[in-house]
């Protein structure tokens, strides 16, 4: 009985930890030459670019019994990000149980266990496989009509600023990348407009010196989402600014019902006027792109940081995970369990700032506990199966993003903490 994993990002590292500790043989399937899935720099599924730096803190982000080194910041770079997954599979002895380049190129059923094809050719056959590939290497690019001359990118390929000197950037996005992408291109730009569509909420990184967000984390009581957000909204709108006033538009969405944008930088240099808004783009003629107001400006560097599509390329059939076209995401038990009992676990596949990699070990302690209770404690993983196929049943939520894969992070935490106790 051997369990295979499919990544070494942190939940996958997470998941070789839980299942090592709980006894149950596995082992890792990587493409890569080392660990860290998004966050091995120059790797060809990576959209990690220099500057990159965590936006929640090292004490909230950070294995719970790993944590960064004191000298560290409060807000690693991916330097320092890349080198503590690396001593991470180090200090807990991972890198024997790892396979590296050599990805899972197909999996597929093969009676009651999963027949796994590497990218070298050679086929094994495992009792369980936990999916950890991450949803943040498939680049969605907006389908524009016309042509561009100049040079046309998404984010992912992105990976540092000297493409911007002396250029005329346009930075399409609205998320923390592009946010990012922004401030650097102002550094080394002729010139840089933004292109956004939605609103968000900005959230400071310090508040009285101290990370903003340890003081959610280090609440005793959890409130309600709805009720955290009417409480908190006031106070990110007074630290860092409203966004409206900077000229972006107004979130339509409470404040923990989205990841928040963690970036200061871009909405003080829209203050200072090095950076100018534009509505969304329509088309491209040229070197000129046209908005949806019919404004124009000429461009010789366009950069799309519009998100990425889910995908699981090693599975020919989508089902076994309960694929949903409309979001384009599965829909799993806590982000993790399909409604049926087939071998097949996901870690890692959610969205909301504040999960942390403590929460995606919890996922995978999760899935070990629940394939242990299954031997040991089968009454405990009946009830746990009838958990499962009741949310399959259940309506949709409609707070759980345009993937419904959003979490609320700390809600999210106790569950998971909850779940695993009941499996024993």
């Amino acid at each position: 009985m051997t369990y295979l994993v499919i990544g070494t990002g942190p939940a996958g590292l997470a998941a070789i930890r839980s299942f090592k500790d709980a006894g149950l043989p596995v082992e890792a399937a990587e493409r890569n030459a080392d660990v860290g899935g998004q966050w091995l720099y120059g790797a060809q599924s990576s959209a990690v670019y220099a500057s990159t730096h965590l936006i929640s803190s090292k004490f909230t982000t950070a294995f719970a019994d790993f944590p960064m080194p004191d000298d560290w910041p409060a807000y690693p770079s991916r330097k320092q990000i890349e080198q503590y997954f690396k001593d991470f599979a180090k200090h807990f002895d991972l890198y024997p149980l790892i396979r590296f380049n050599d990805g899972v190129a197909k999996l597929e059923r093969n009676g009651e266990r999963w027949r796994a094809t590497f990218d070298q050719g050679e086929t094994r056959d495992y009792d369980g496989v936990v999916i950890a590939n991450g949803h943040l290497s498939d680049p969605l690019m907006p389908k524009v009509s016309g042509n561009f001359s100049g040079t046309l990118m998404h984010a992912k390929d992105y990976k540092s600023p000297e493409i911007f000197d002396g250029k005329r950037v346009l930075i399409c996005g609205m998320g923390n990348t592009g946010c990012d992408i922004v401030v650097d291109a102002i550094h080394r730009a002729k010139s840089v407009l933004w292109s956004v569509r939605g609103g968000n909420h900005f959230v400071p990184k310090f508040v009285a010196g101290k990370p903003a967000d340890l003081s959610n984390h280090q609440a005793k009581f959890v409130l309600p989402k709805w009720l955290r957000s009417r409480l908190h909204e006031p106070f990110a709108r007074l630290l860092a600014g409203p966004p409206e006033r900077f000229g972006l538009p107004r979130p339509a969405h409470r404040l923990y019902d989205r990841t928040p944008i963690v970036n200061s930088l871009v909405l003080l240099h829209l203050g200072q006027g090095d950076v100018a808004l534009r509505k969304p783009v329509k088309s491209f003629d040229g070197d000129s792109v046209i908005f949806e107001d019919g404004k124009r400006d000429e461009a010789d560097v366009v950069v799309f940081a519009t998100g990425y599509r889910i995908t699981f390329p090693f599975l020919d059939d989508l089902a076994p995970l309960n694929w949903q076209p409309r979001f384009g995401a599965p829909r799993l038990y806590m982000n993790v369990f399909p409604p049926t009992d087939n071998g097949l676990f996901v870690a890692g596949l959610l969205e909301g700032a504040g999960v942390g990699w403590p929460g995606r070990a919890l996922q995978t302690d999760l899935i070990a506990a629940y394939i242990k209770a299954k031997k040991e404690k089968p009454e405990a993983a009946r009830a746990f199966r009838g958990e499962i196929e009741r949310h399959a049943t259940a309506g949709e939520k409609t707070d759980r993003g345009e993937h419904g894969i959003f979490v609320d992070f700390l809600q999210y935490k106790r569950d998971l903490q909850k779940a695993i106790a009941r499996l024993g």
